[in-house]
C-alpha cells in the first residue's frame, strides 16, 4: 500500500492519534531542553531573564550611548536598576520551573514547527509540497526573530516604563519575581507568534480565503488593528507601541507580496 493510499484511508481517529503523538514528542523535547535550562540556573536568570533590567544590558547600553550622542537622556533606560523580590515561600522554585519550561519551549520551537509541518505535509498536493520547501526553516526563523526582537528591544522599554511608573511618590515600586518574569515571557513569545503572519497569509491565500486585492484594500483597517495589537503587547507608552508597530507593518507589506505570488501561481 502506497503512502498516499494509506493517508487517504486514515480515519478521523487515526489522524487524532497521530496528532496526539505530535504533541507528546514535542512535549518530550520541551521537557528535555527545559531540564537543561533548569540545571543552568545562573546563566538563565543572571544573564538572560534578569539582564534587561540592568544598565549593562546591550540594549540599555547602546540606547544610552545614542542618547548621550544626541545630548538627551530620553533613551537612557534602566540606569537605576529594579528591585525584584519574592513574596511566596515556594515562589522562587515555581518560577524556576516556569522559566525553564519557557526556555525549553523557545529552544524547541524549530522542532515543534517541524513536527506540526510533518503532520500536515501528507495532506498537501505534490505541487504544494514543492512550493512549500523551506517552510519549517522560514517559520522557525520568523518565530525566533520575533522573540529576540521582543526580548532585546521591547522588554527593556517595558521594564523602564512600568518599573518606573508611579501614581504617587508615596507608593514605591517593589516588583515581584513572578510578575517580572511573566511580562518578559509574554511579551517575547507574543511577538514570536505575531511574526508568523507571513506564513498564515501564505496558507490563507492558497485556500482562497484571502486575496492580494483584499489585503491591499484593507491597509487602513489593518493599520488600526496592528496599532491595537501593539498596545496590547507593549506597555502603554507611545515609543514602545510605535517600535512594535513598525516591524508589524513591514511584515504585513511582505505578506502582501507573498499573497500576490501565491495567488498568481494558483489562481491566474
Amino acid at each position: 500500500m502506497s503512502k498516499e493510499t494509506k493517508n487517504l484511508e486514515m480515519t478521523f481517529w487515526d489522524h487524532l492519534e497521530e496528532l496526539r503523538w505530535v504533541f507528546i514528542r514535542a512535549l518530550i523535547v520541551i521537557i528535555v531542553l527545559g531540564v537543561v535550562a533548569f540545571l543552568n540556573k545562573n546563566l538563565v536568570f543572571n544573564y538572560v531573564f534578569l539582564a534587561p533590567k540592568e544598565p549593562w544590558f546591550i540594549t540599555n547600553e547602546l540606547l544610552c550611548q545614542f542618547s548621550k550622542f544626541i545630548n538627551s537622556d530620553a533613551l537612557c533606560l534602566n540606569q537605576n536598576g529594579l528591585e525584584i523580590i519574592n513574596i511566596k515561600l515556594s515562589g522562587q522554585f515555581t518560577t524556576h520551573l516556569f522559566t525553564s519550561f519557557a526556555v525549553g519551549m523557545f529552544l524547541a520551537s524549530p522542532y515543534i514547527i517541524f513536527e506540526f509541518w510533518r503532520f500536515i505535509n501528507p495532506a498537501l498536493r505534490d505541487n504544494e509540497k514543492k512550493h512549500s520547501r523551506g517552510a519549517v526553516f522560514v517559520s522557525s526563523l520568523l518565530f525566533i526573530t520575533g522573540v529576540l526582537f521582543g526580548y532585546f528591544l521591547i522588554v527593556p522599554l517595558t521594564i523602564n516604563f512600568l518599573g518606573g511608573y508611579q501614581v504617587s511618590e508615596q507608593v514605591a515600586n517593589t516588583i515581584s519575581l513572578g510578575s517580572y518574569l511573566r511580562n518578559i515571557v509574554s511579551v517575547s513569545l507574543s511577538l514570536g507568534v505575531v511574526f508568523e503572519i507571513p506564513i498564515l497569509v501564505y496558507f490563507l491565500t492558497k485556500t482562497g480565503i484571502i486575496t492580494p486585492a483584499f489585503m491591499q484594500s484593507s491597509r487602513k483597517l489593518i493599520l488600526i488593528i496592528l496599532l491595537i495589537m501593539s498596545a496590547i503587547i507593549t506597555p502603554p507608552d507611545m515609543i514602545s507601541q510605535i517600535m512594535v508597530c513598525i516591524p508589524l507593518v513591514i511584515l504585513y507589506e511582505l505578506s502582501i507580496k507573498i499573497s500576490q505570488r501565491v495567488y498568481k501561481k494558483n489562481f491566474s
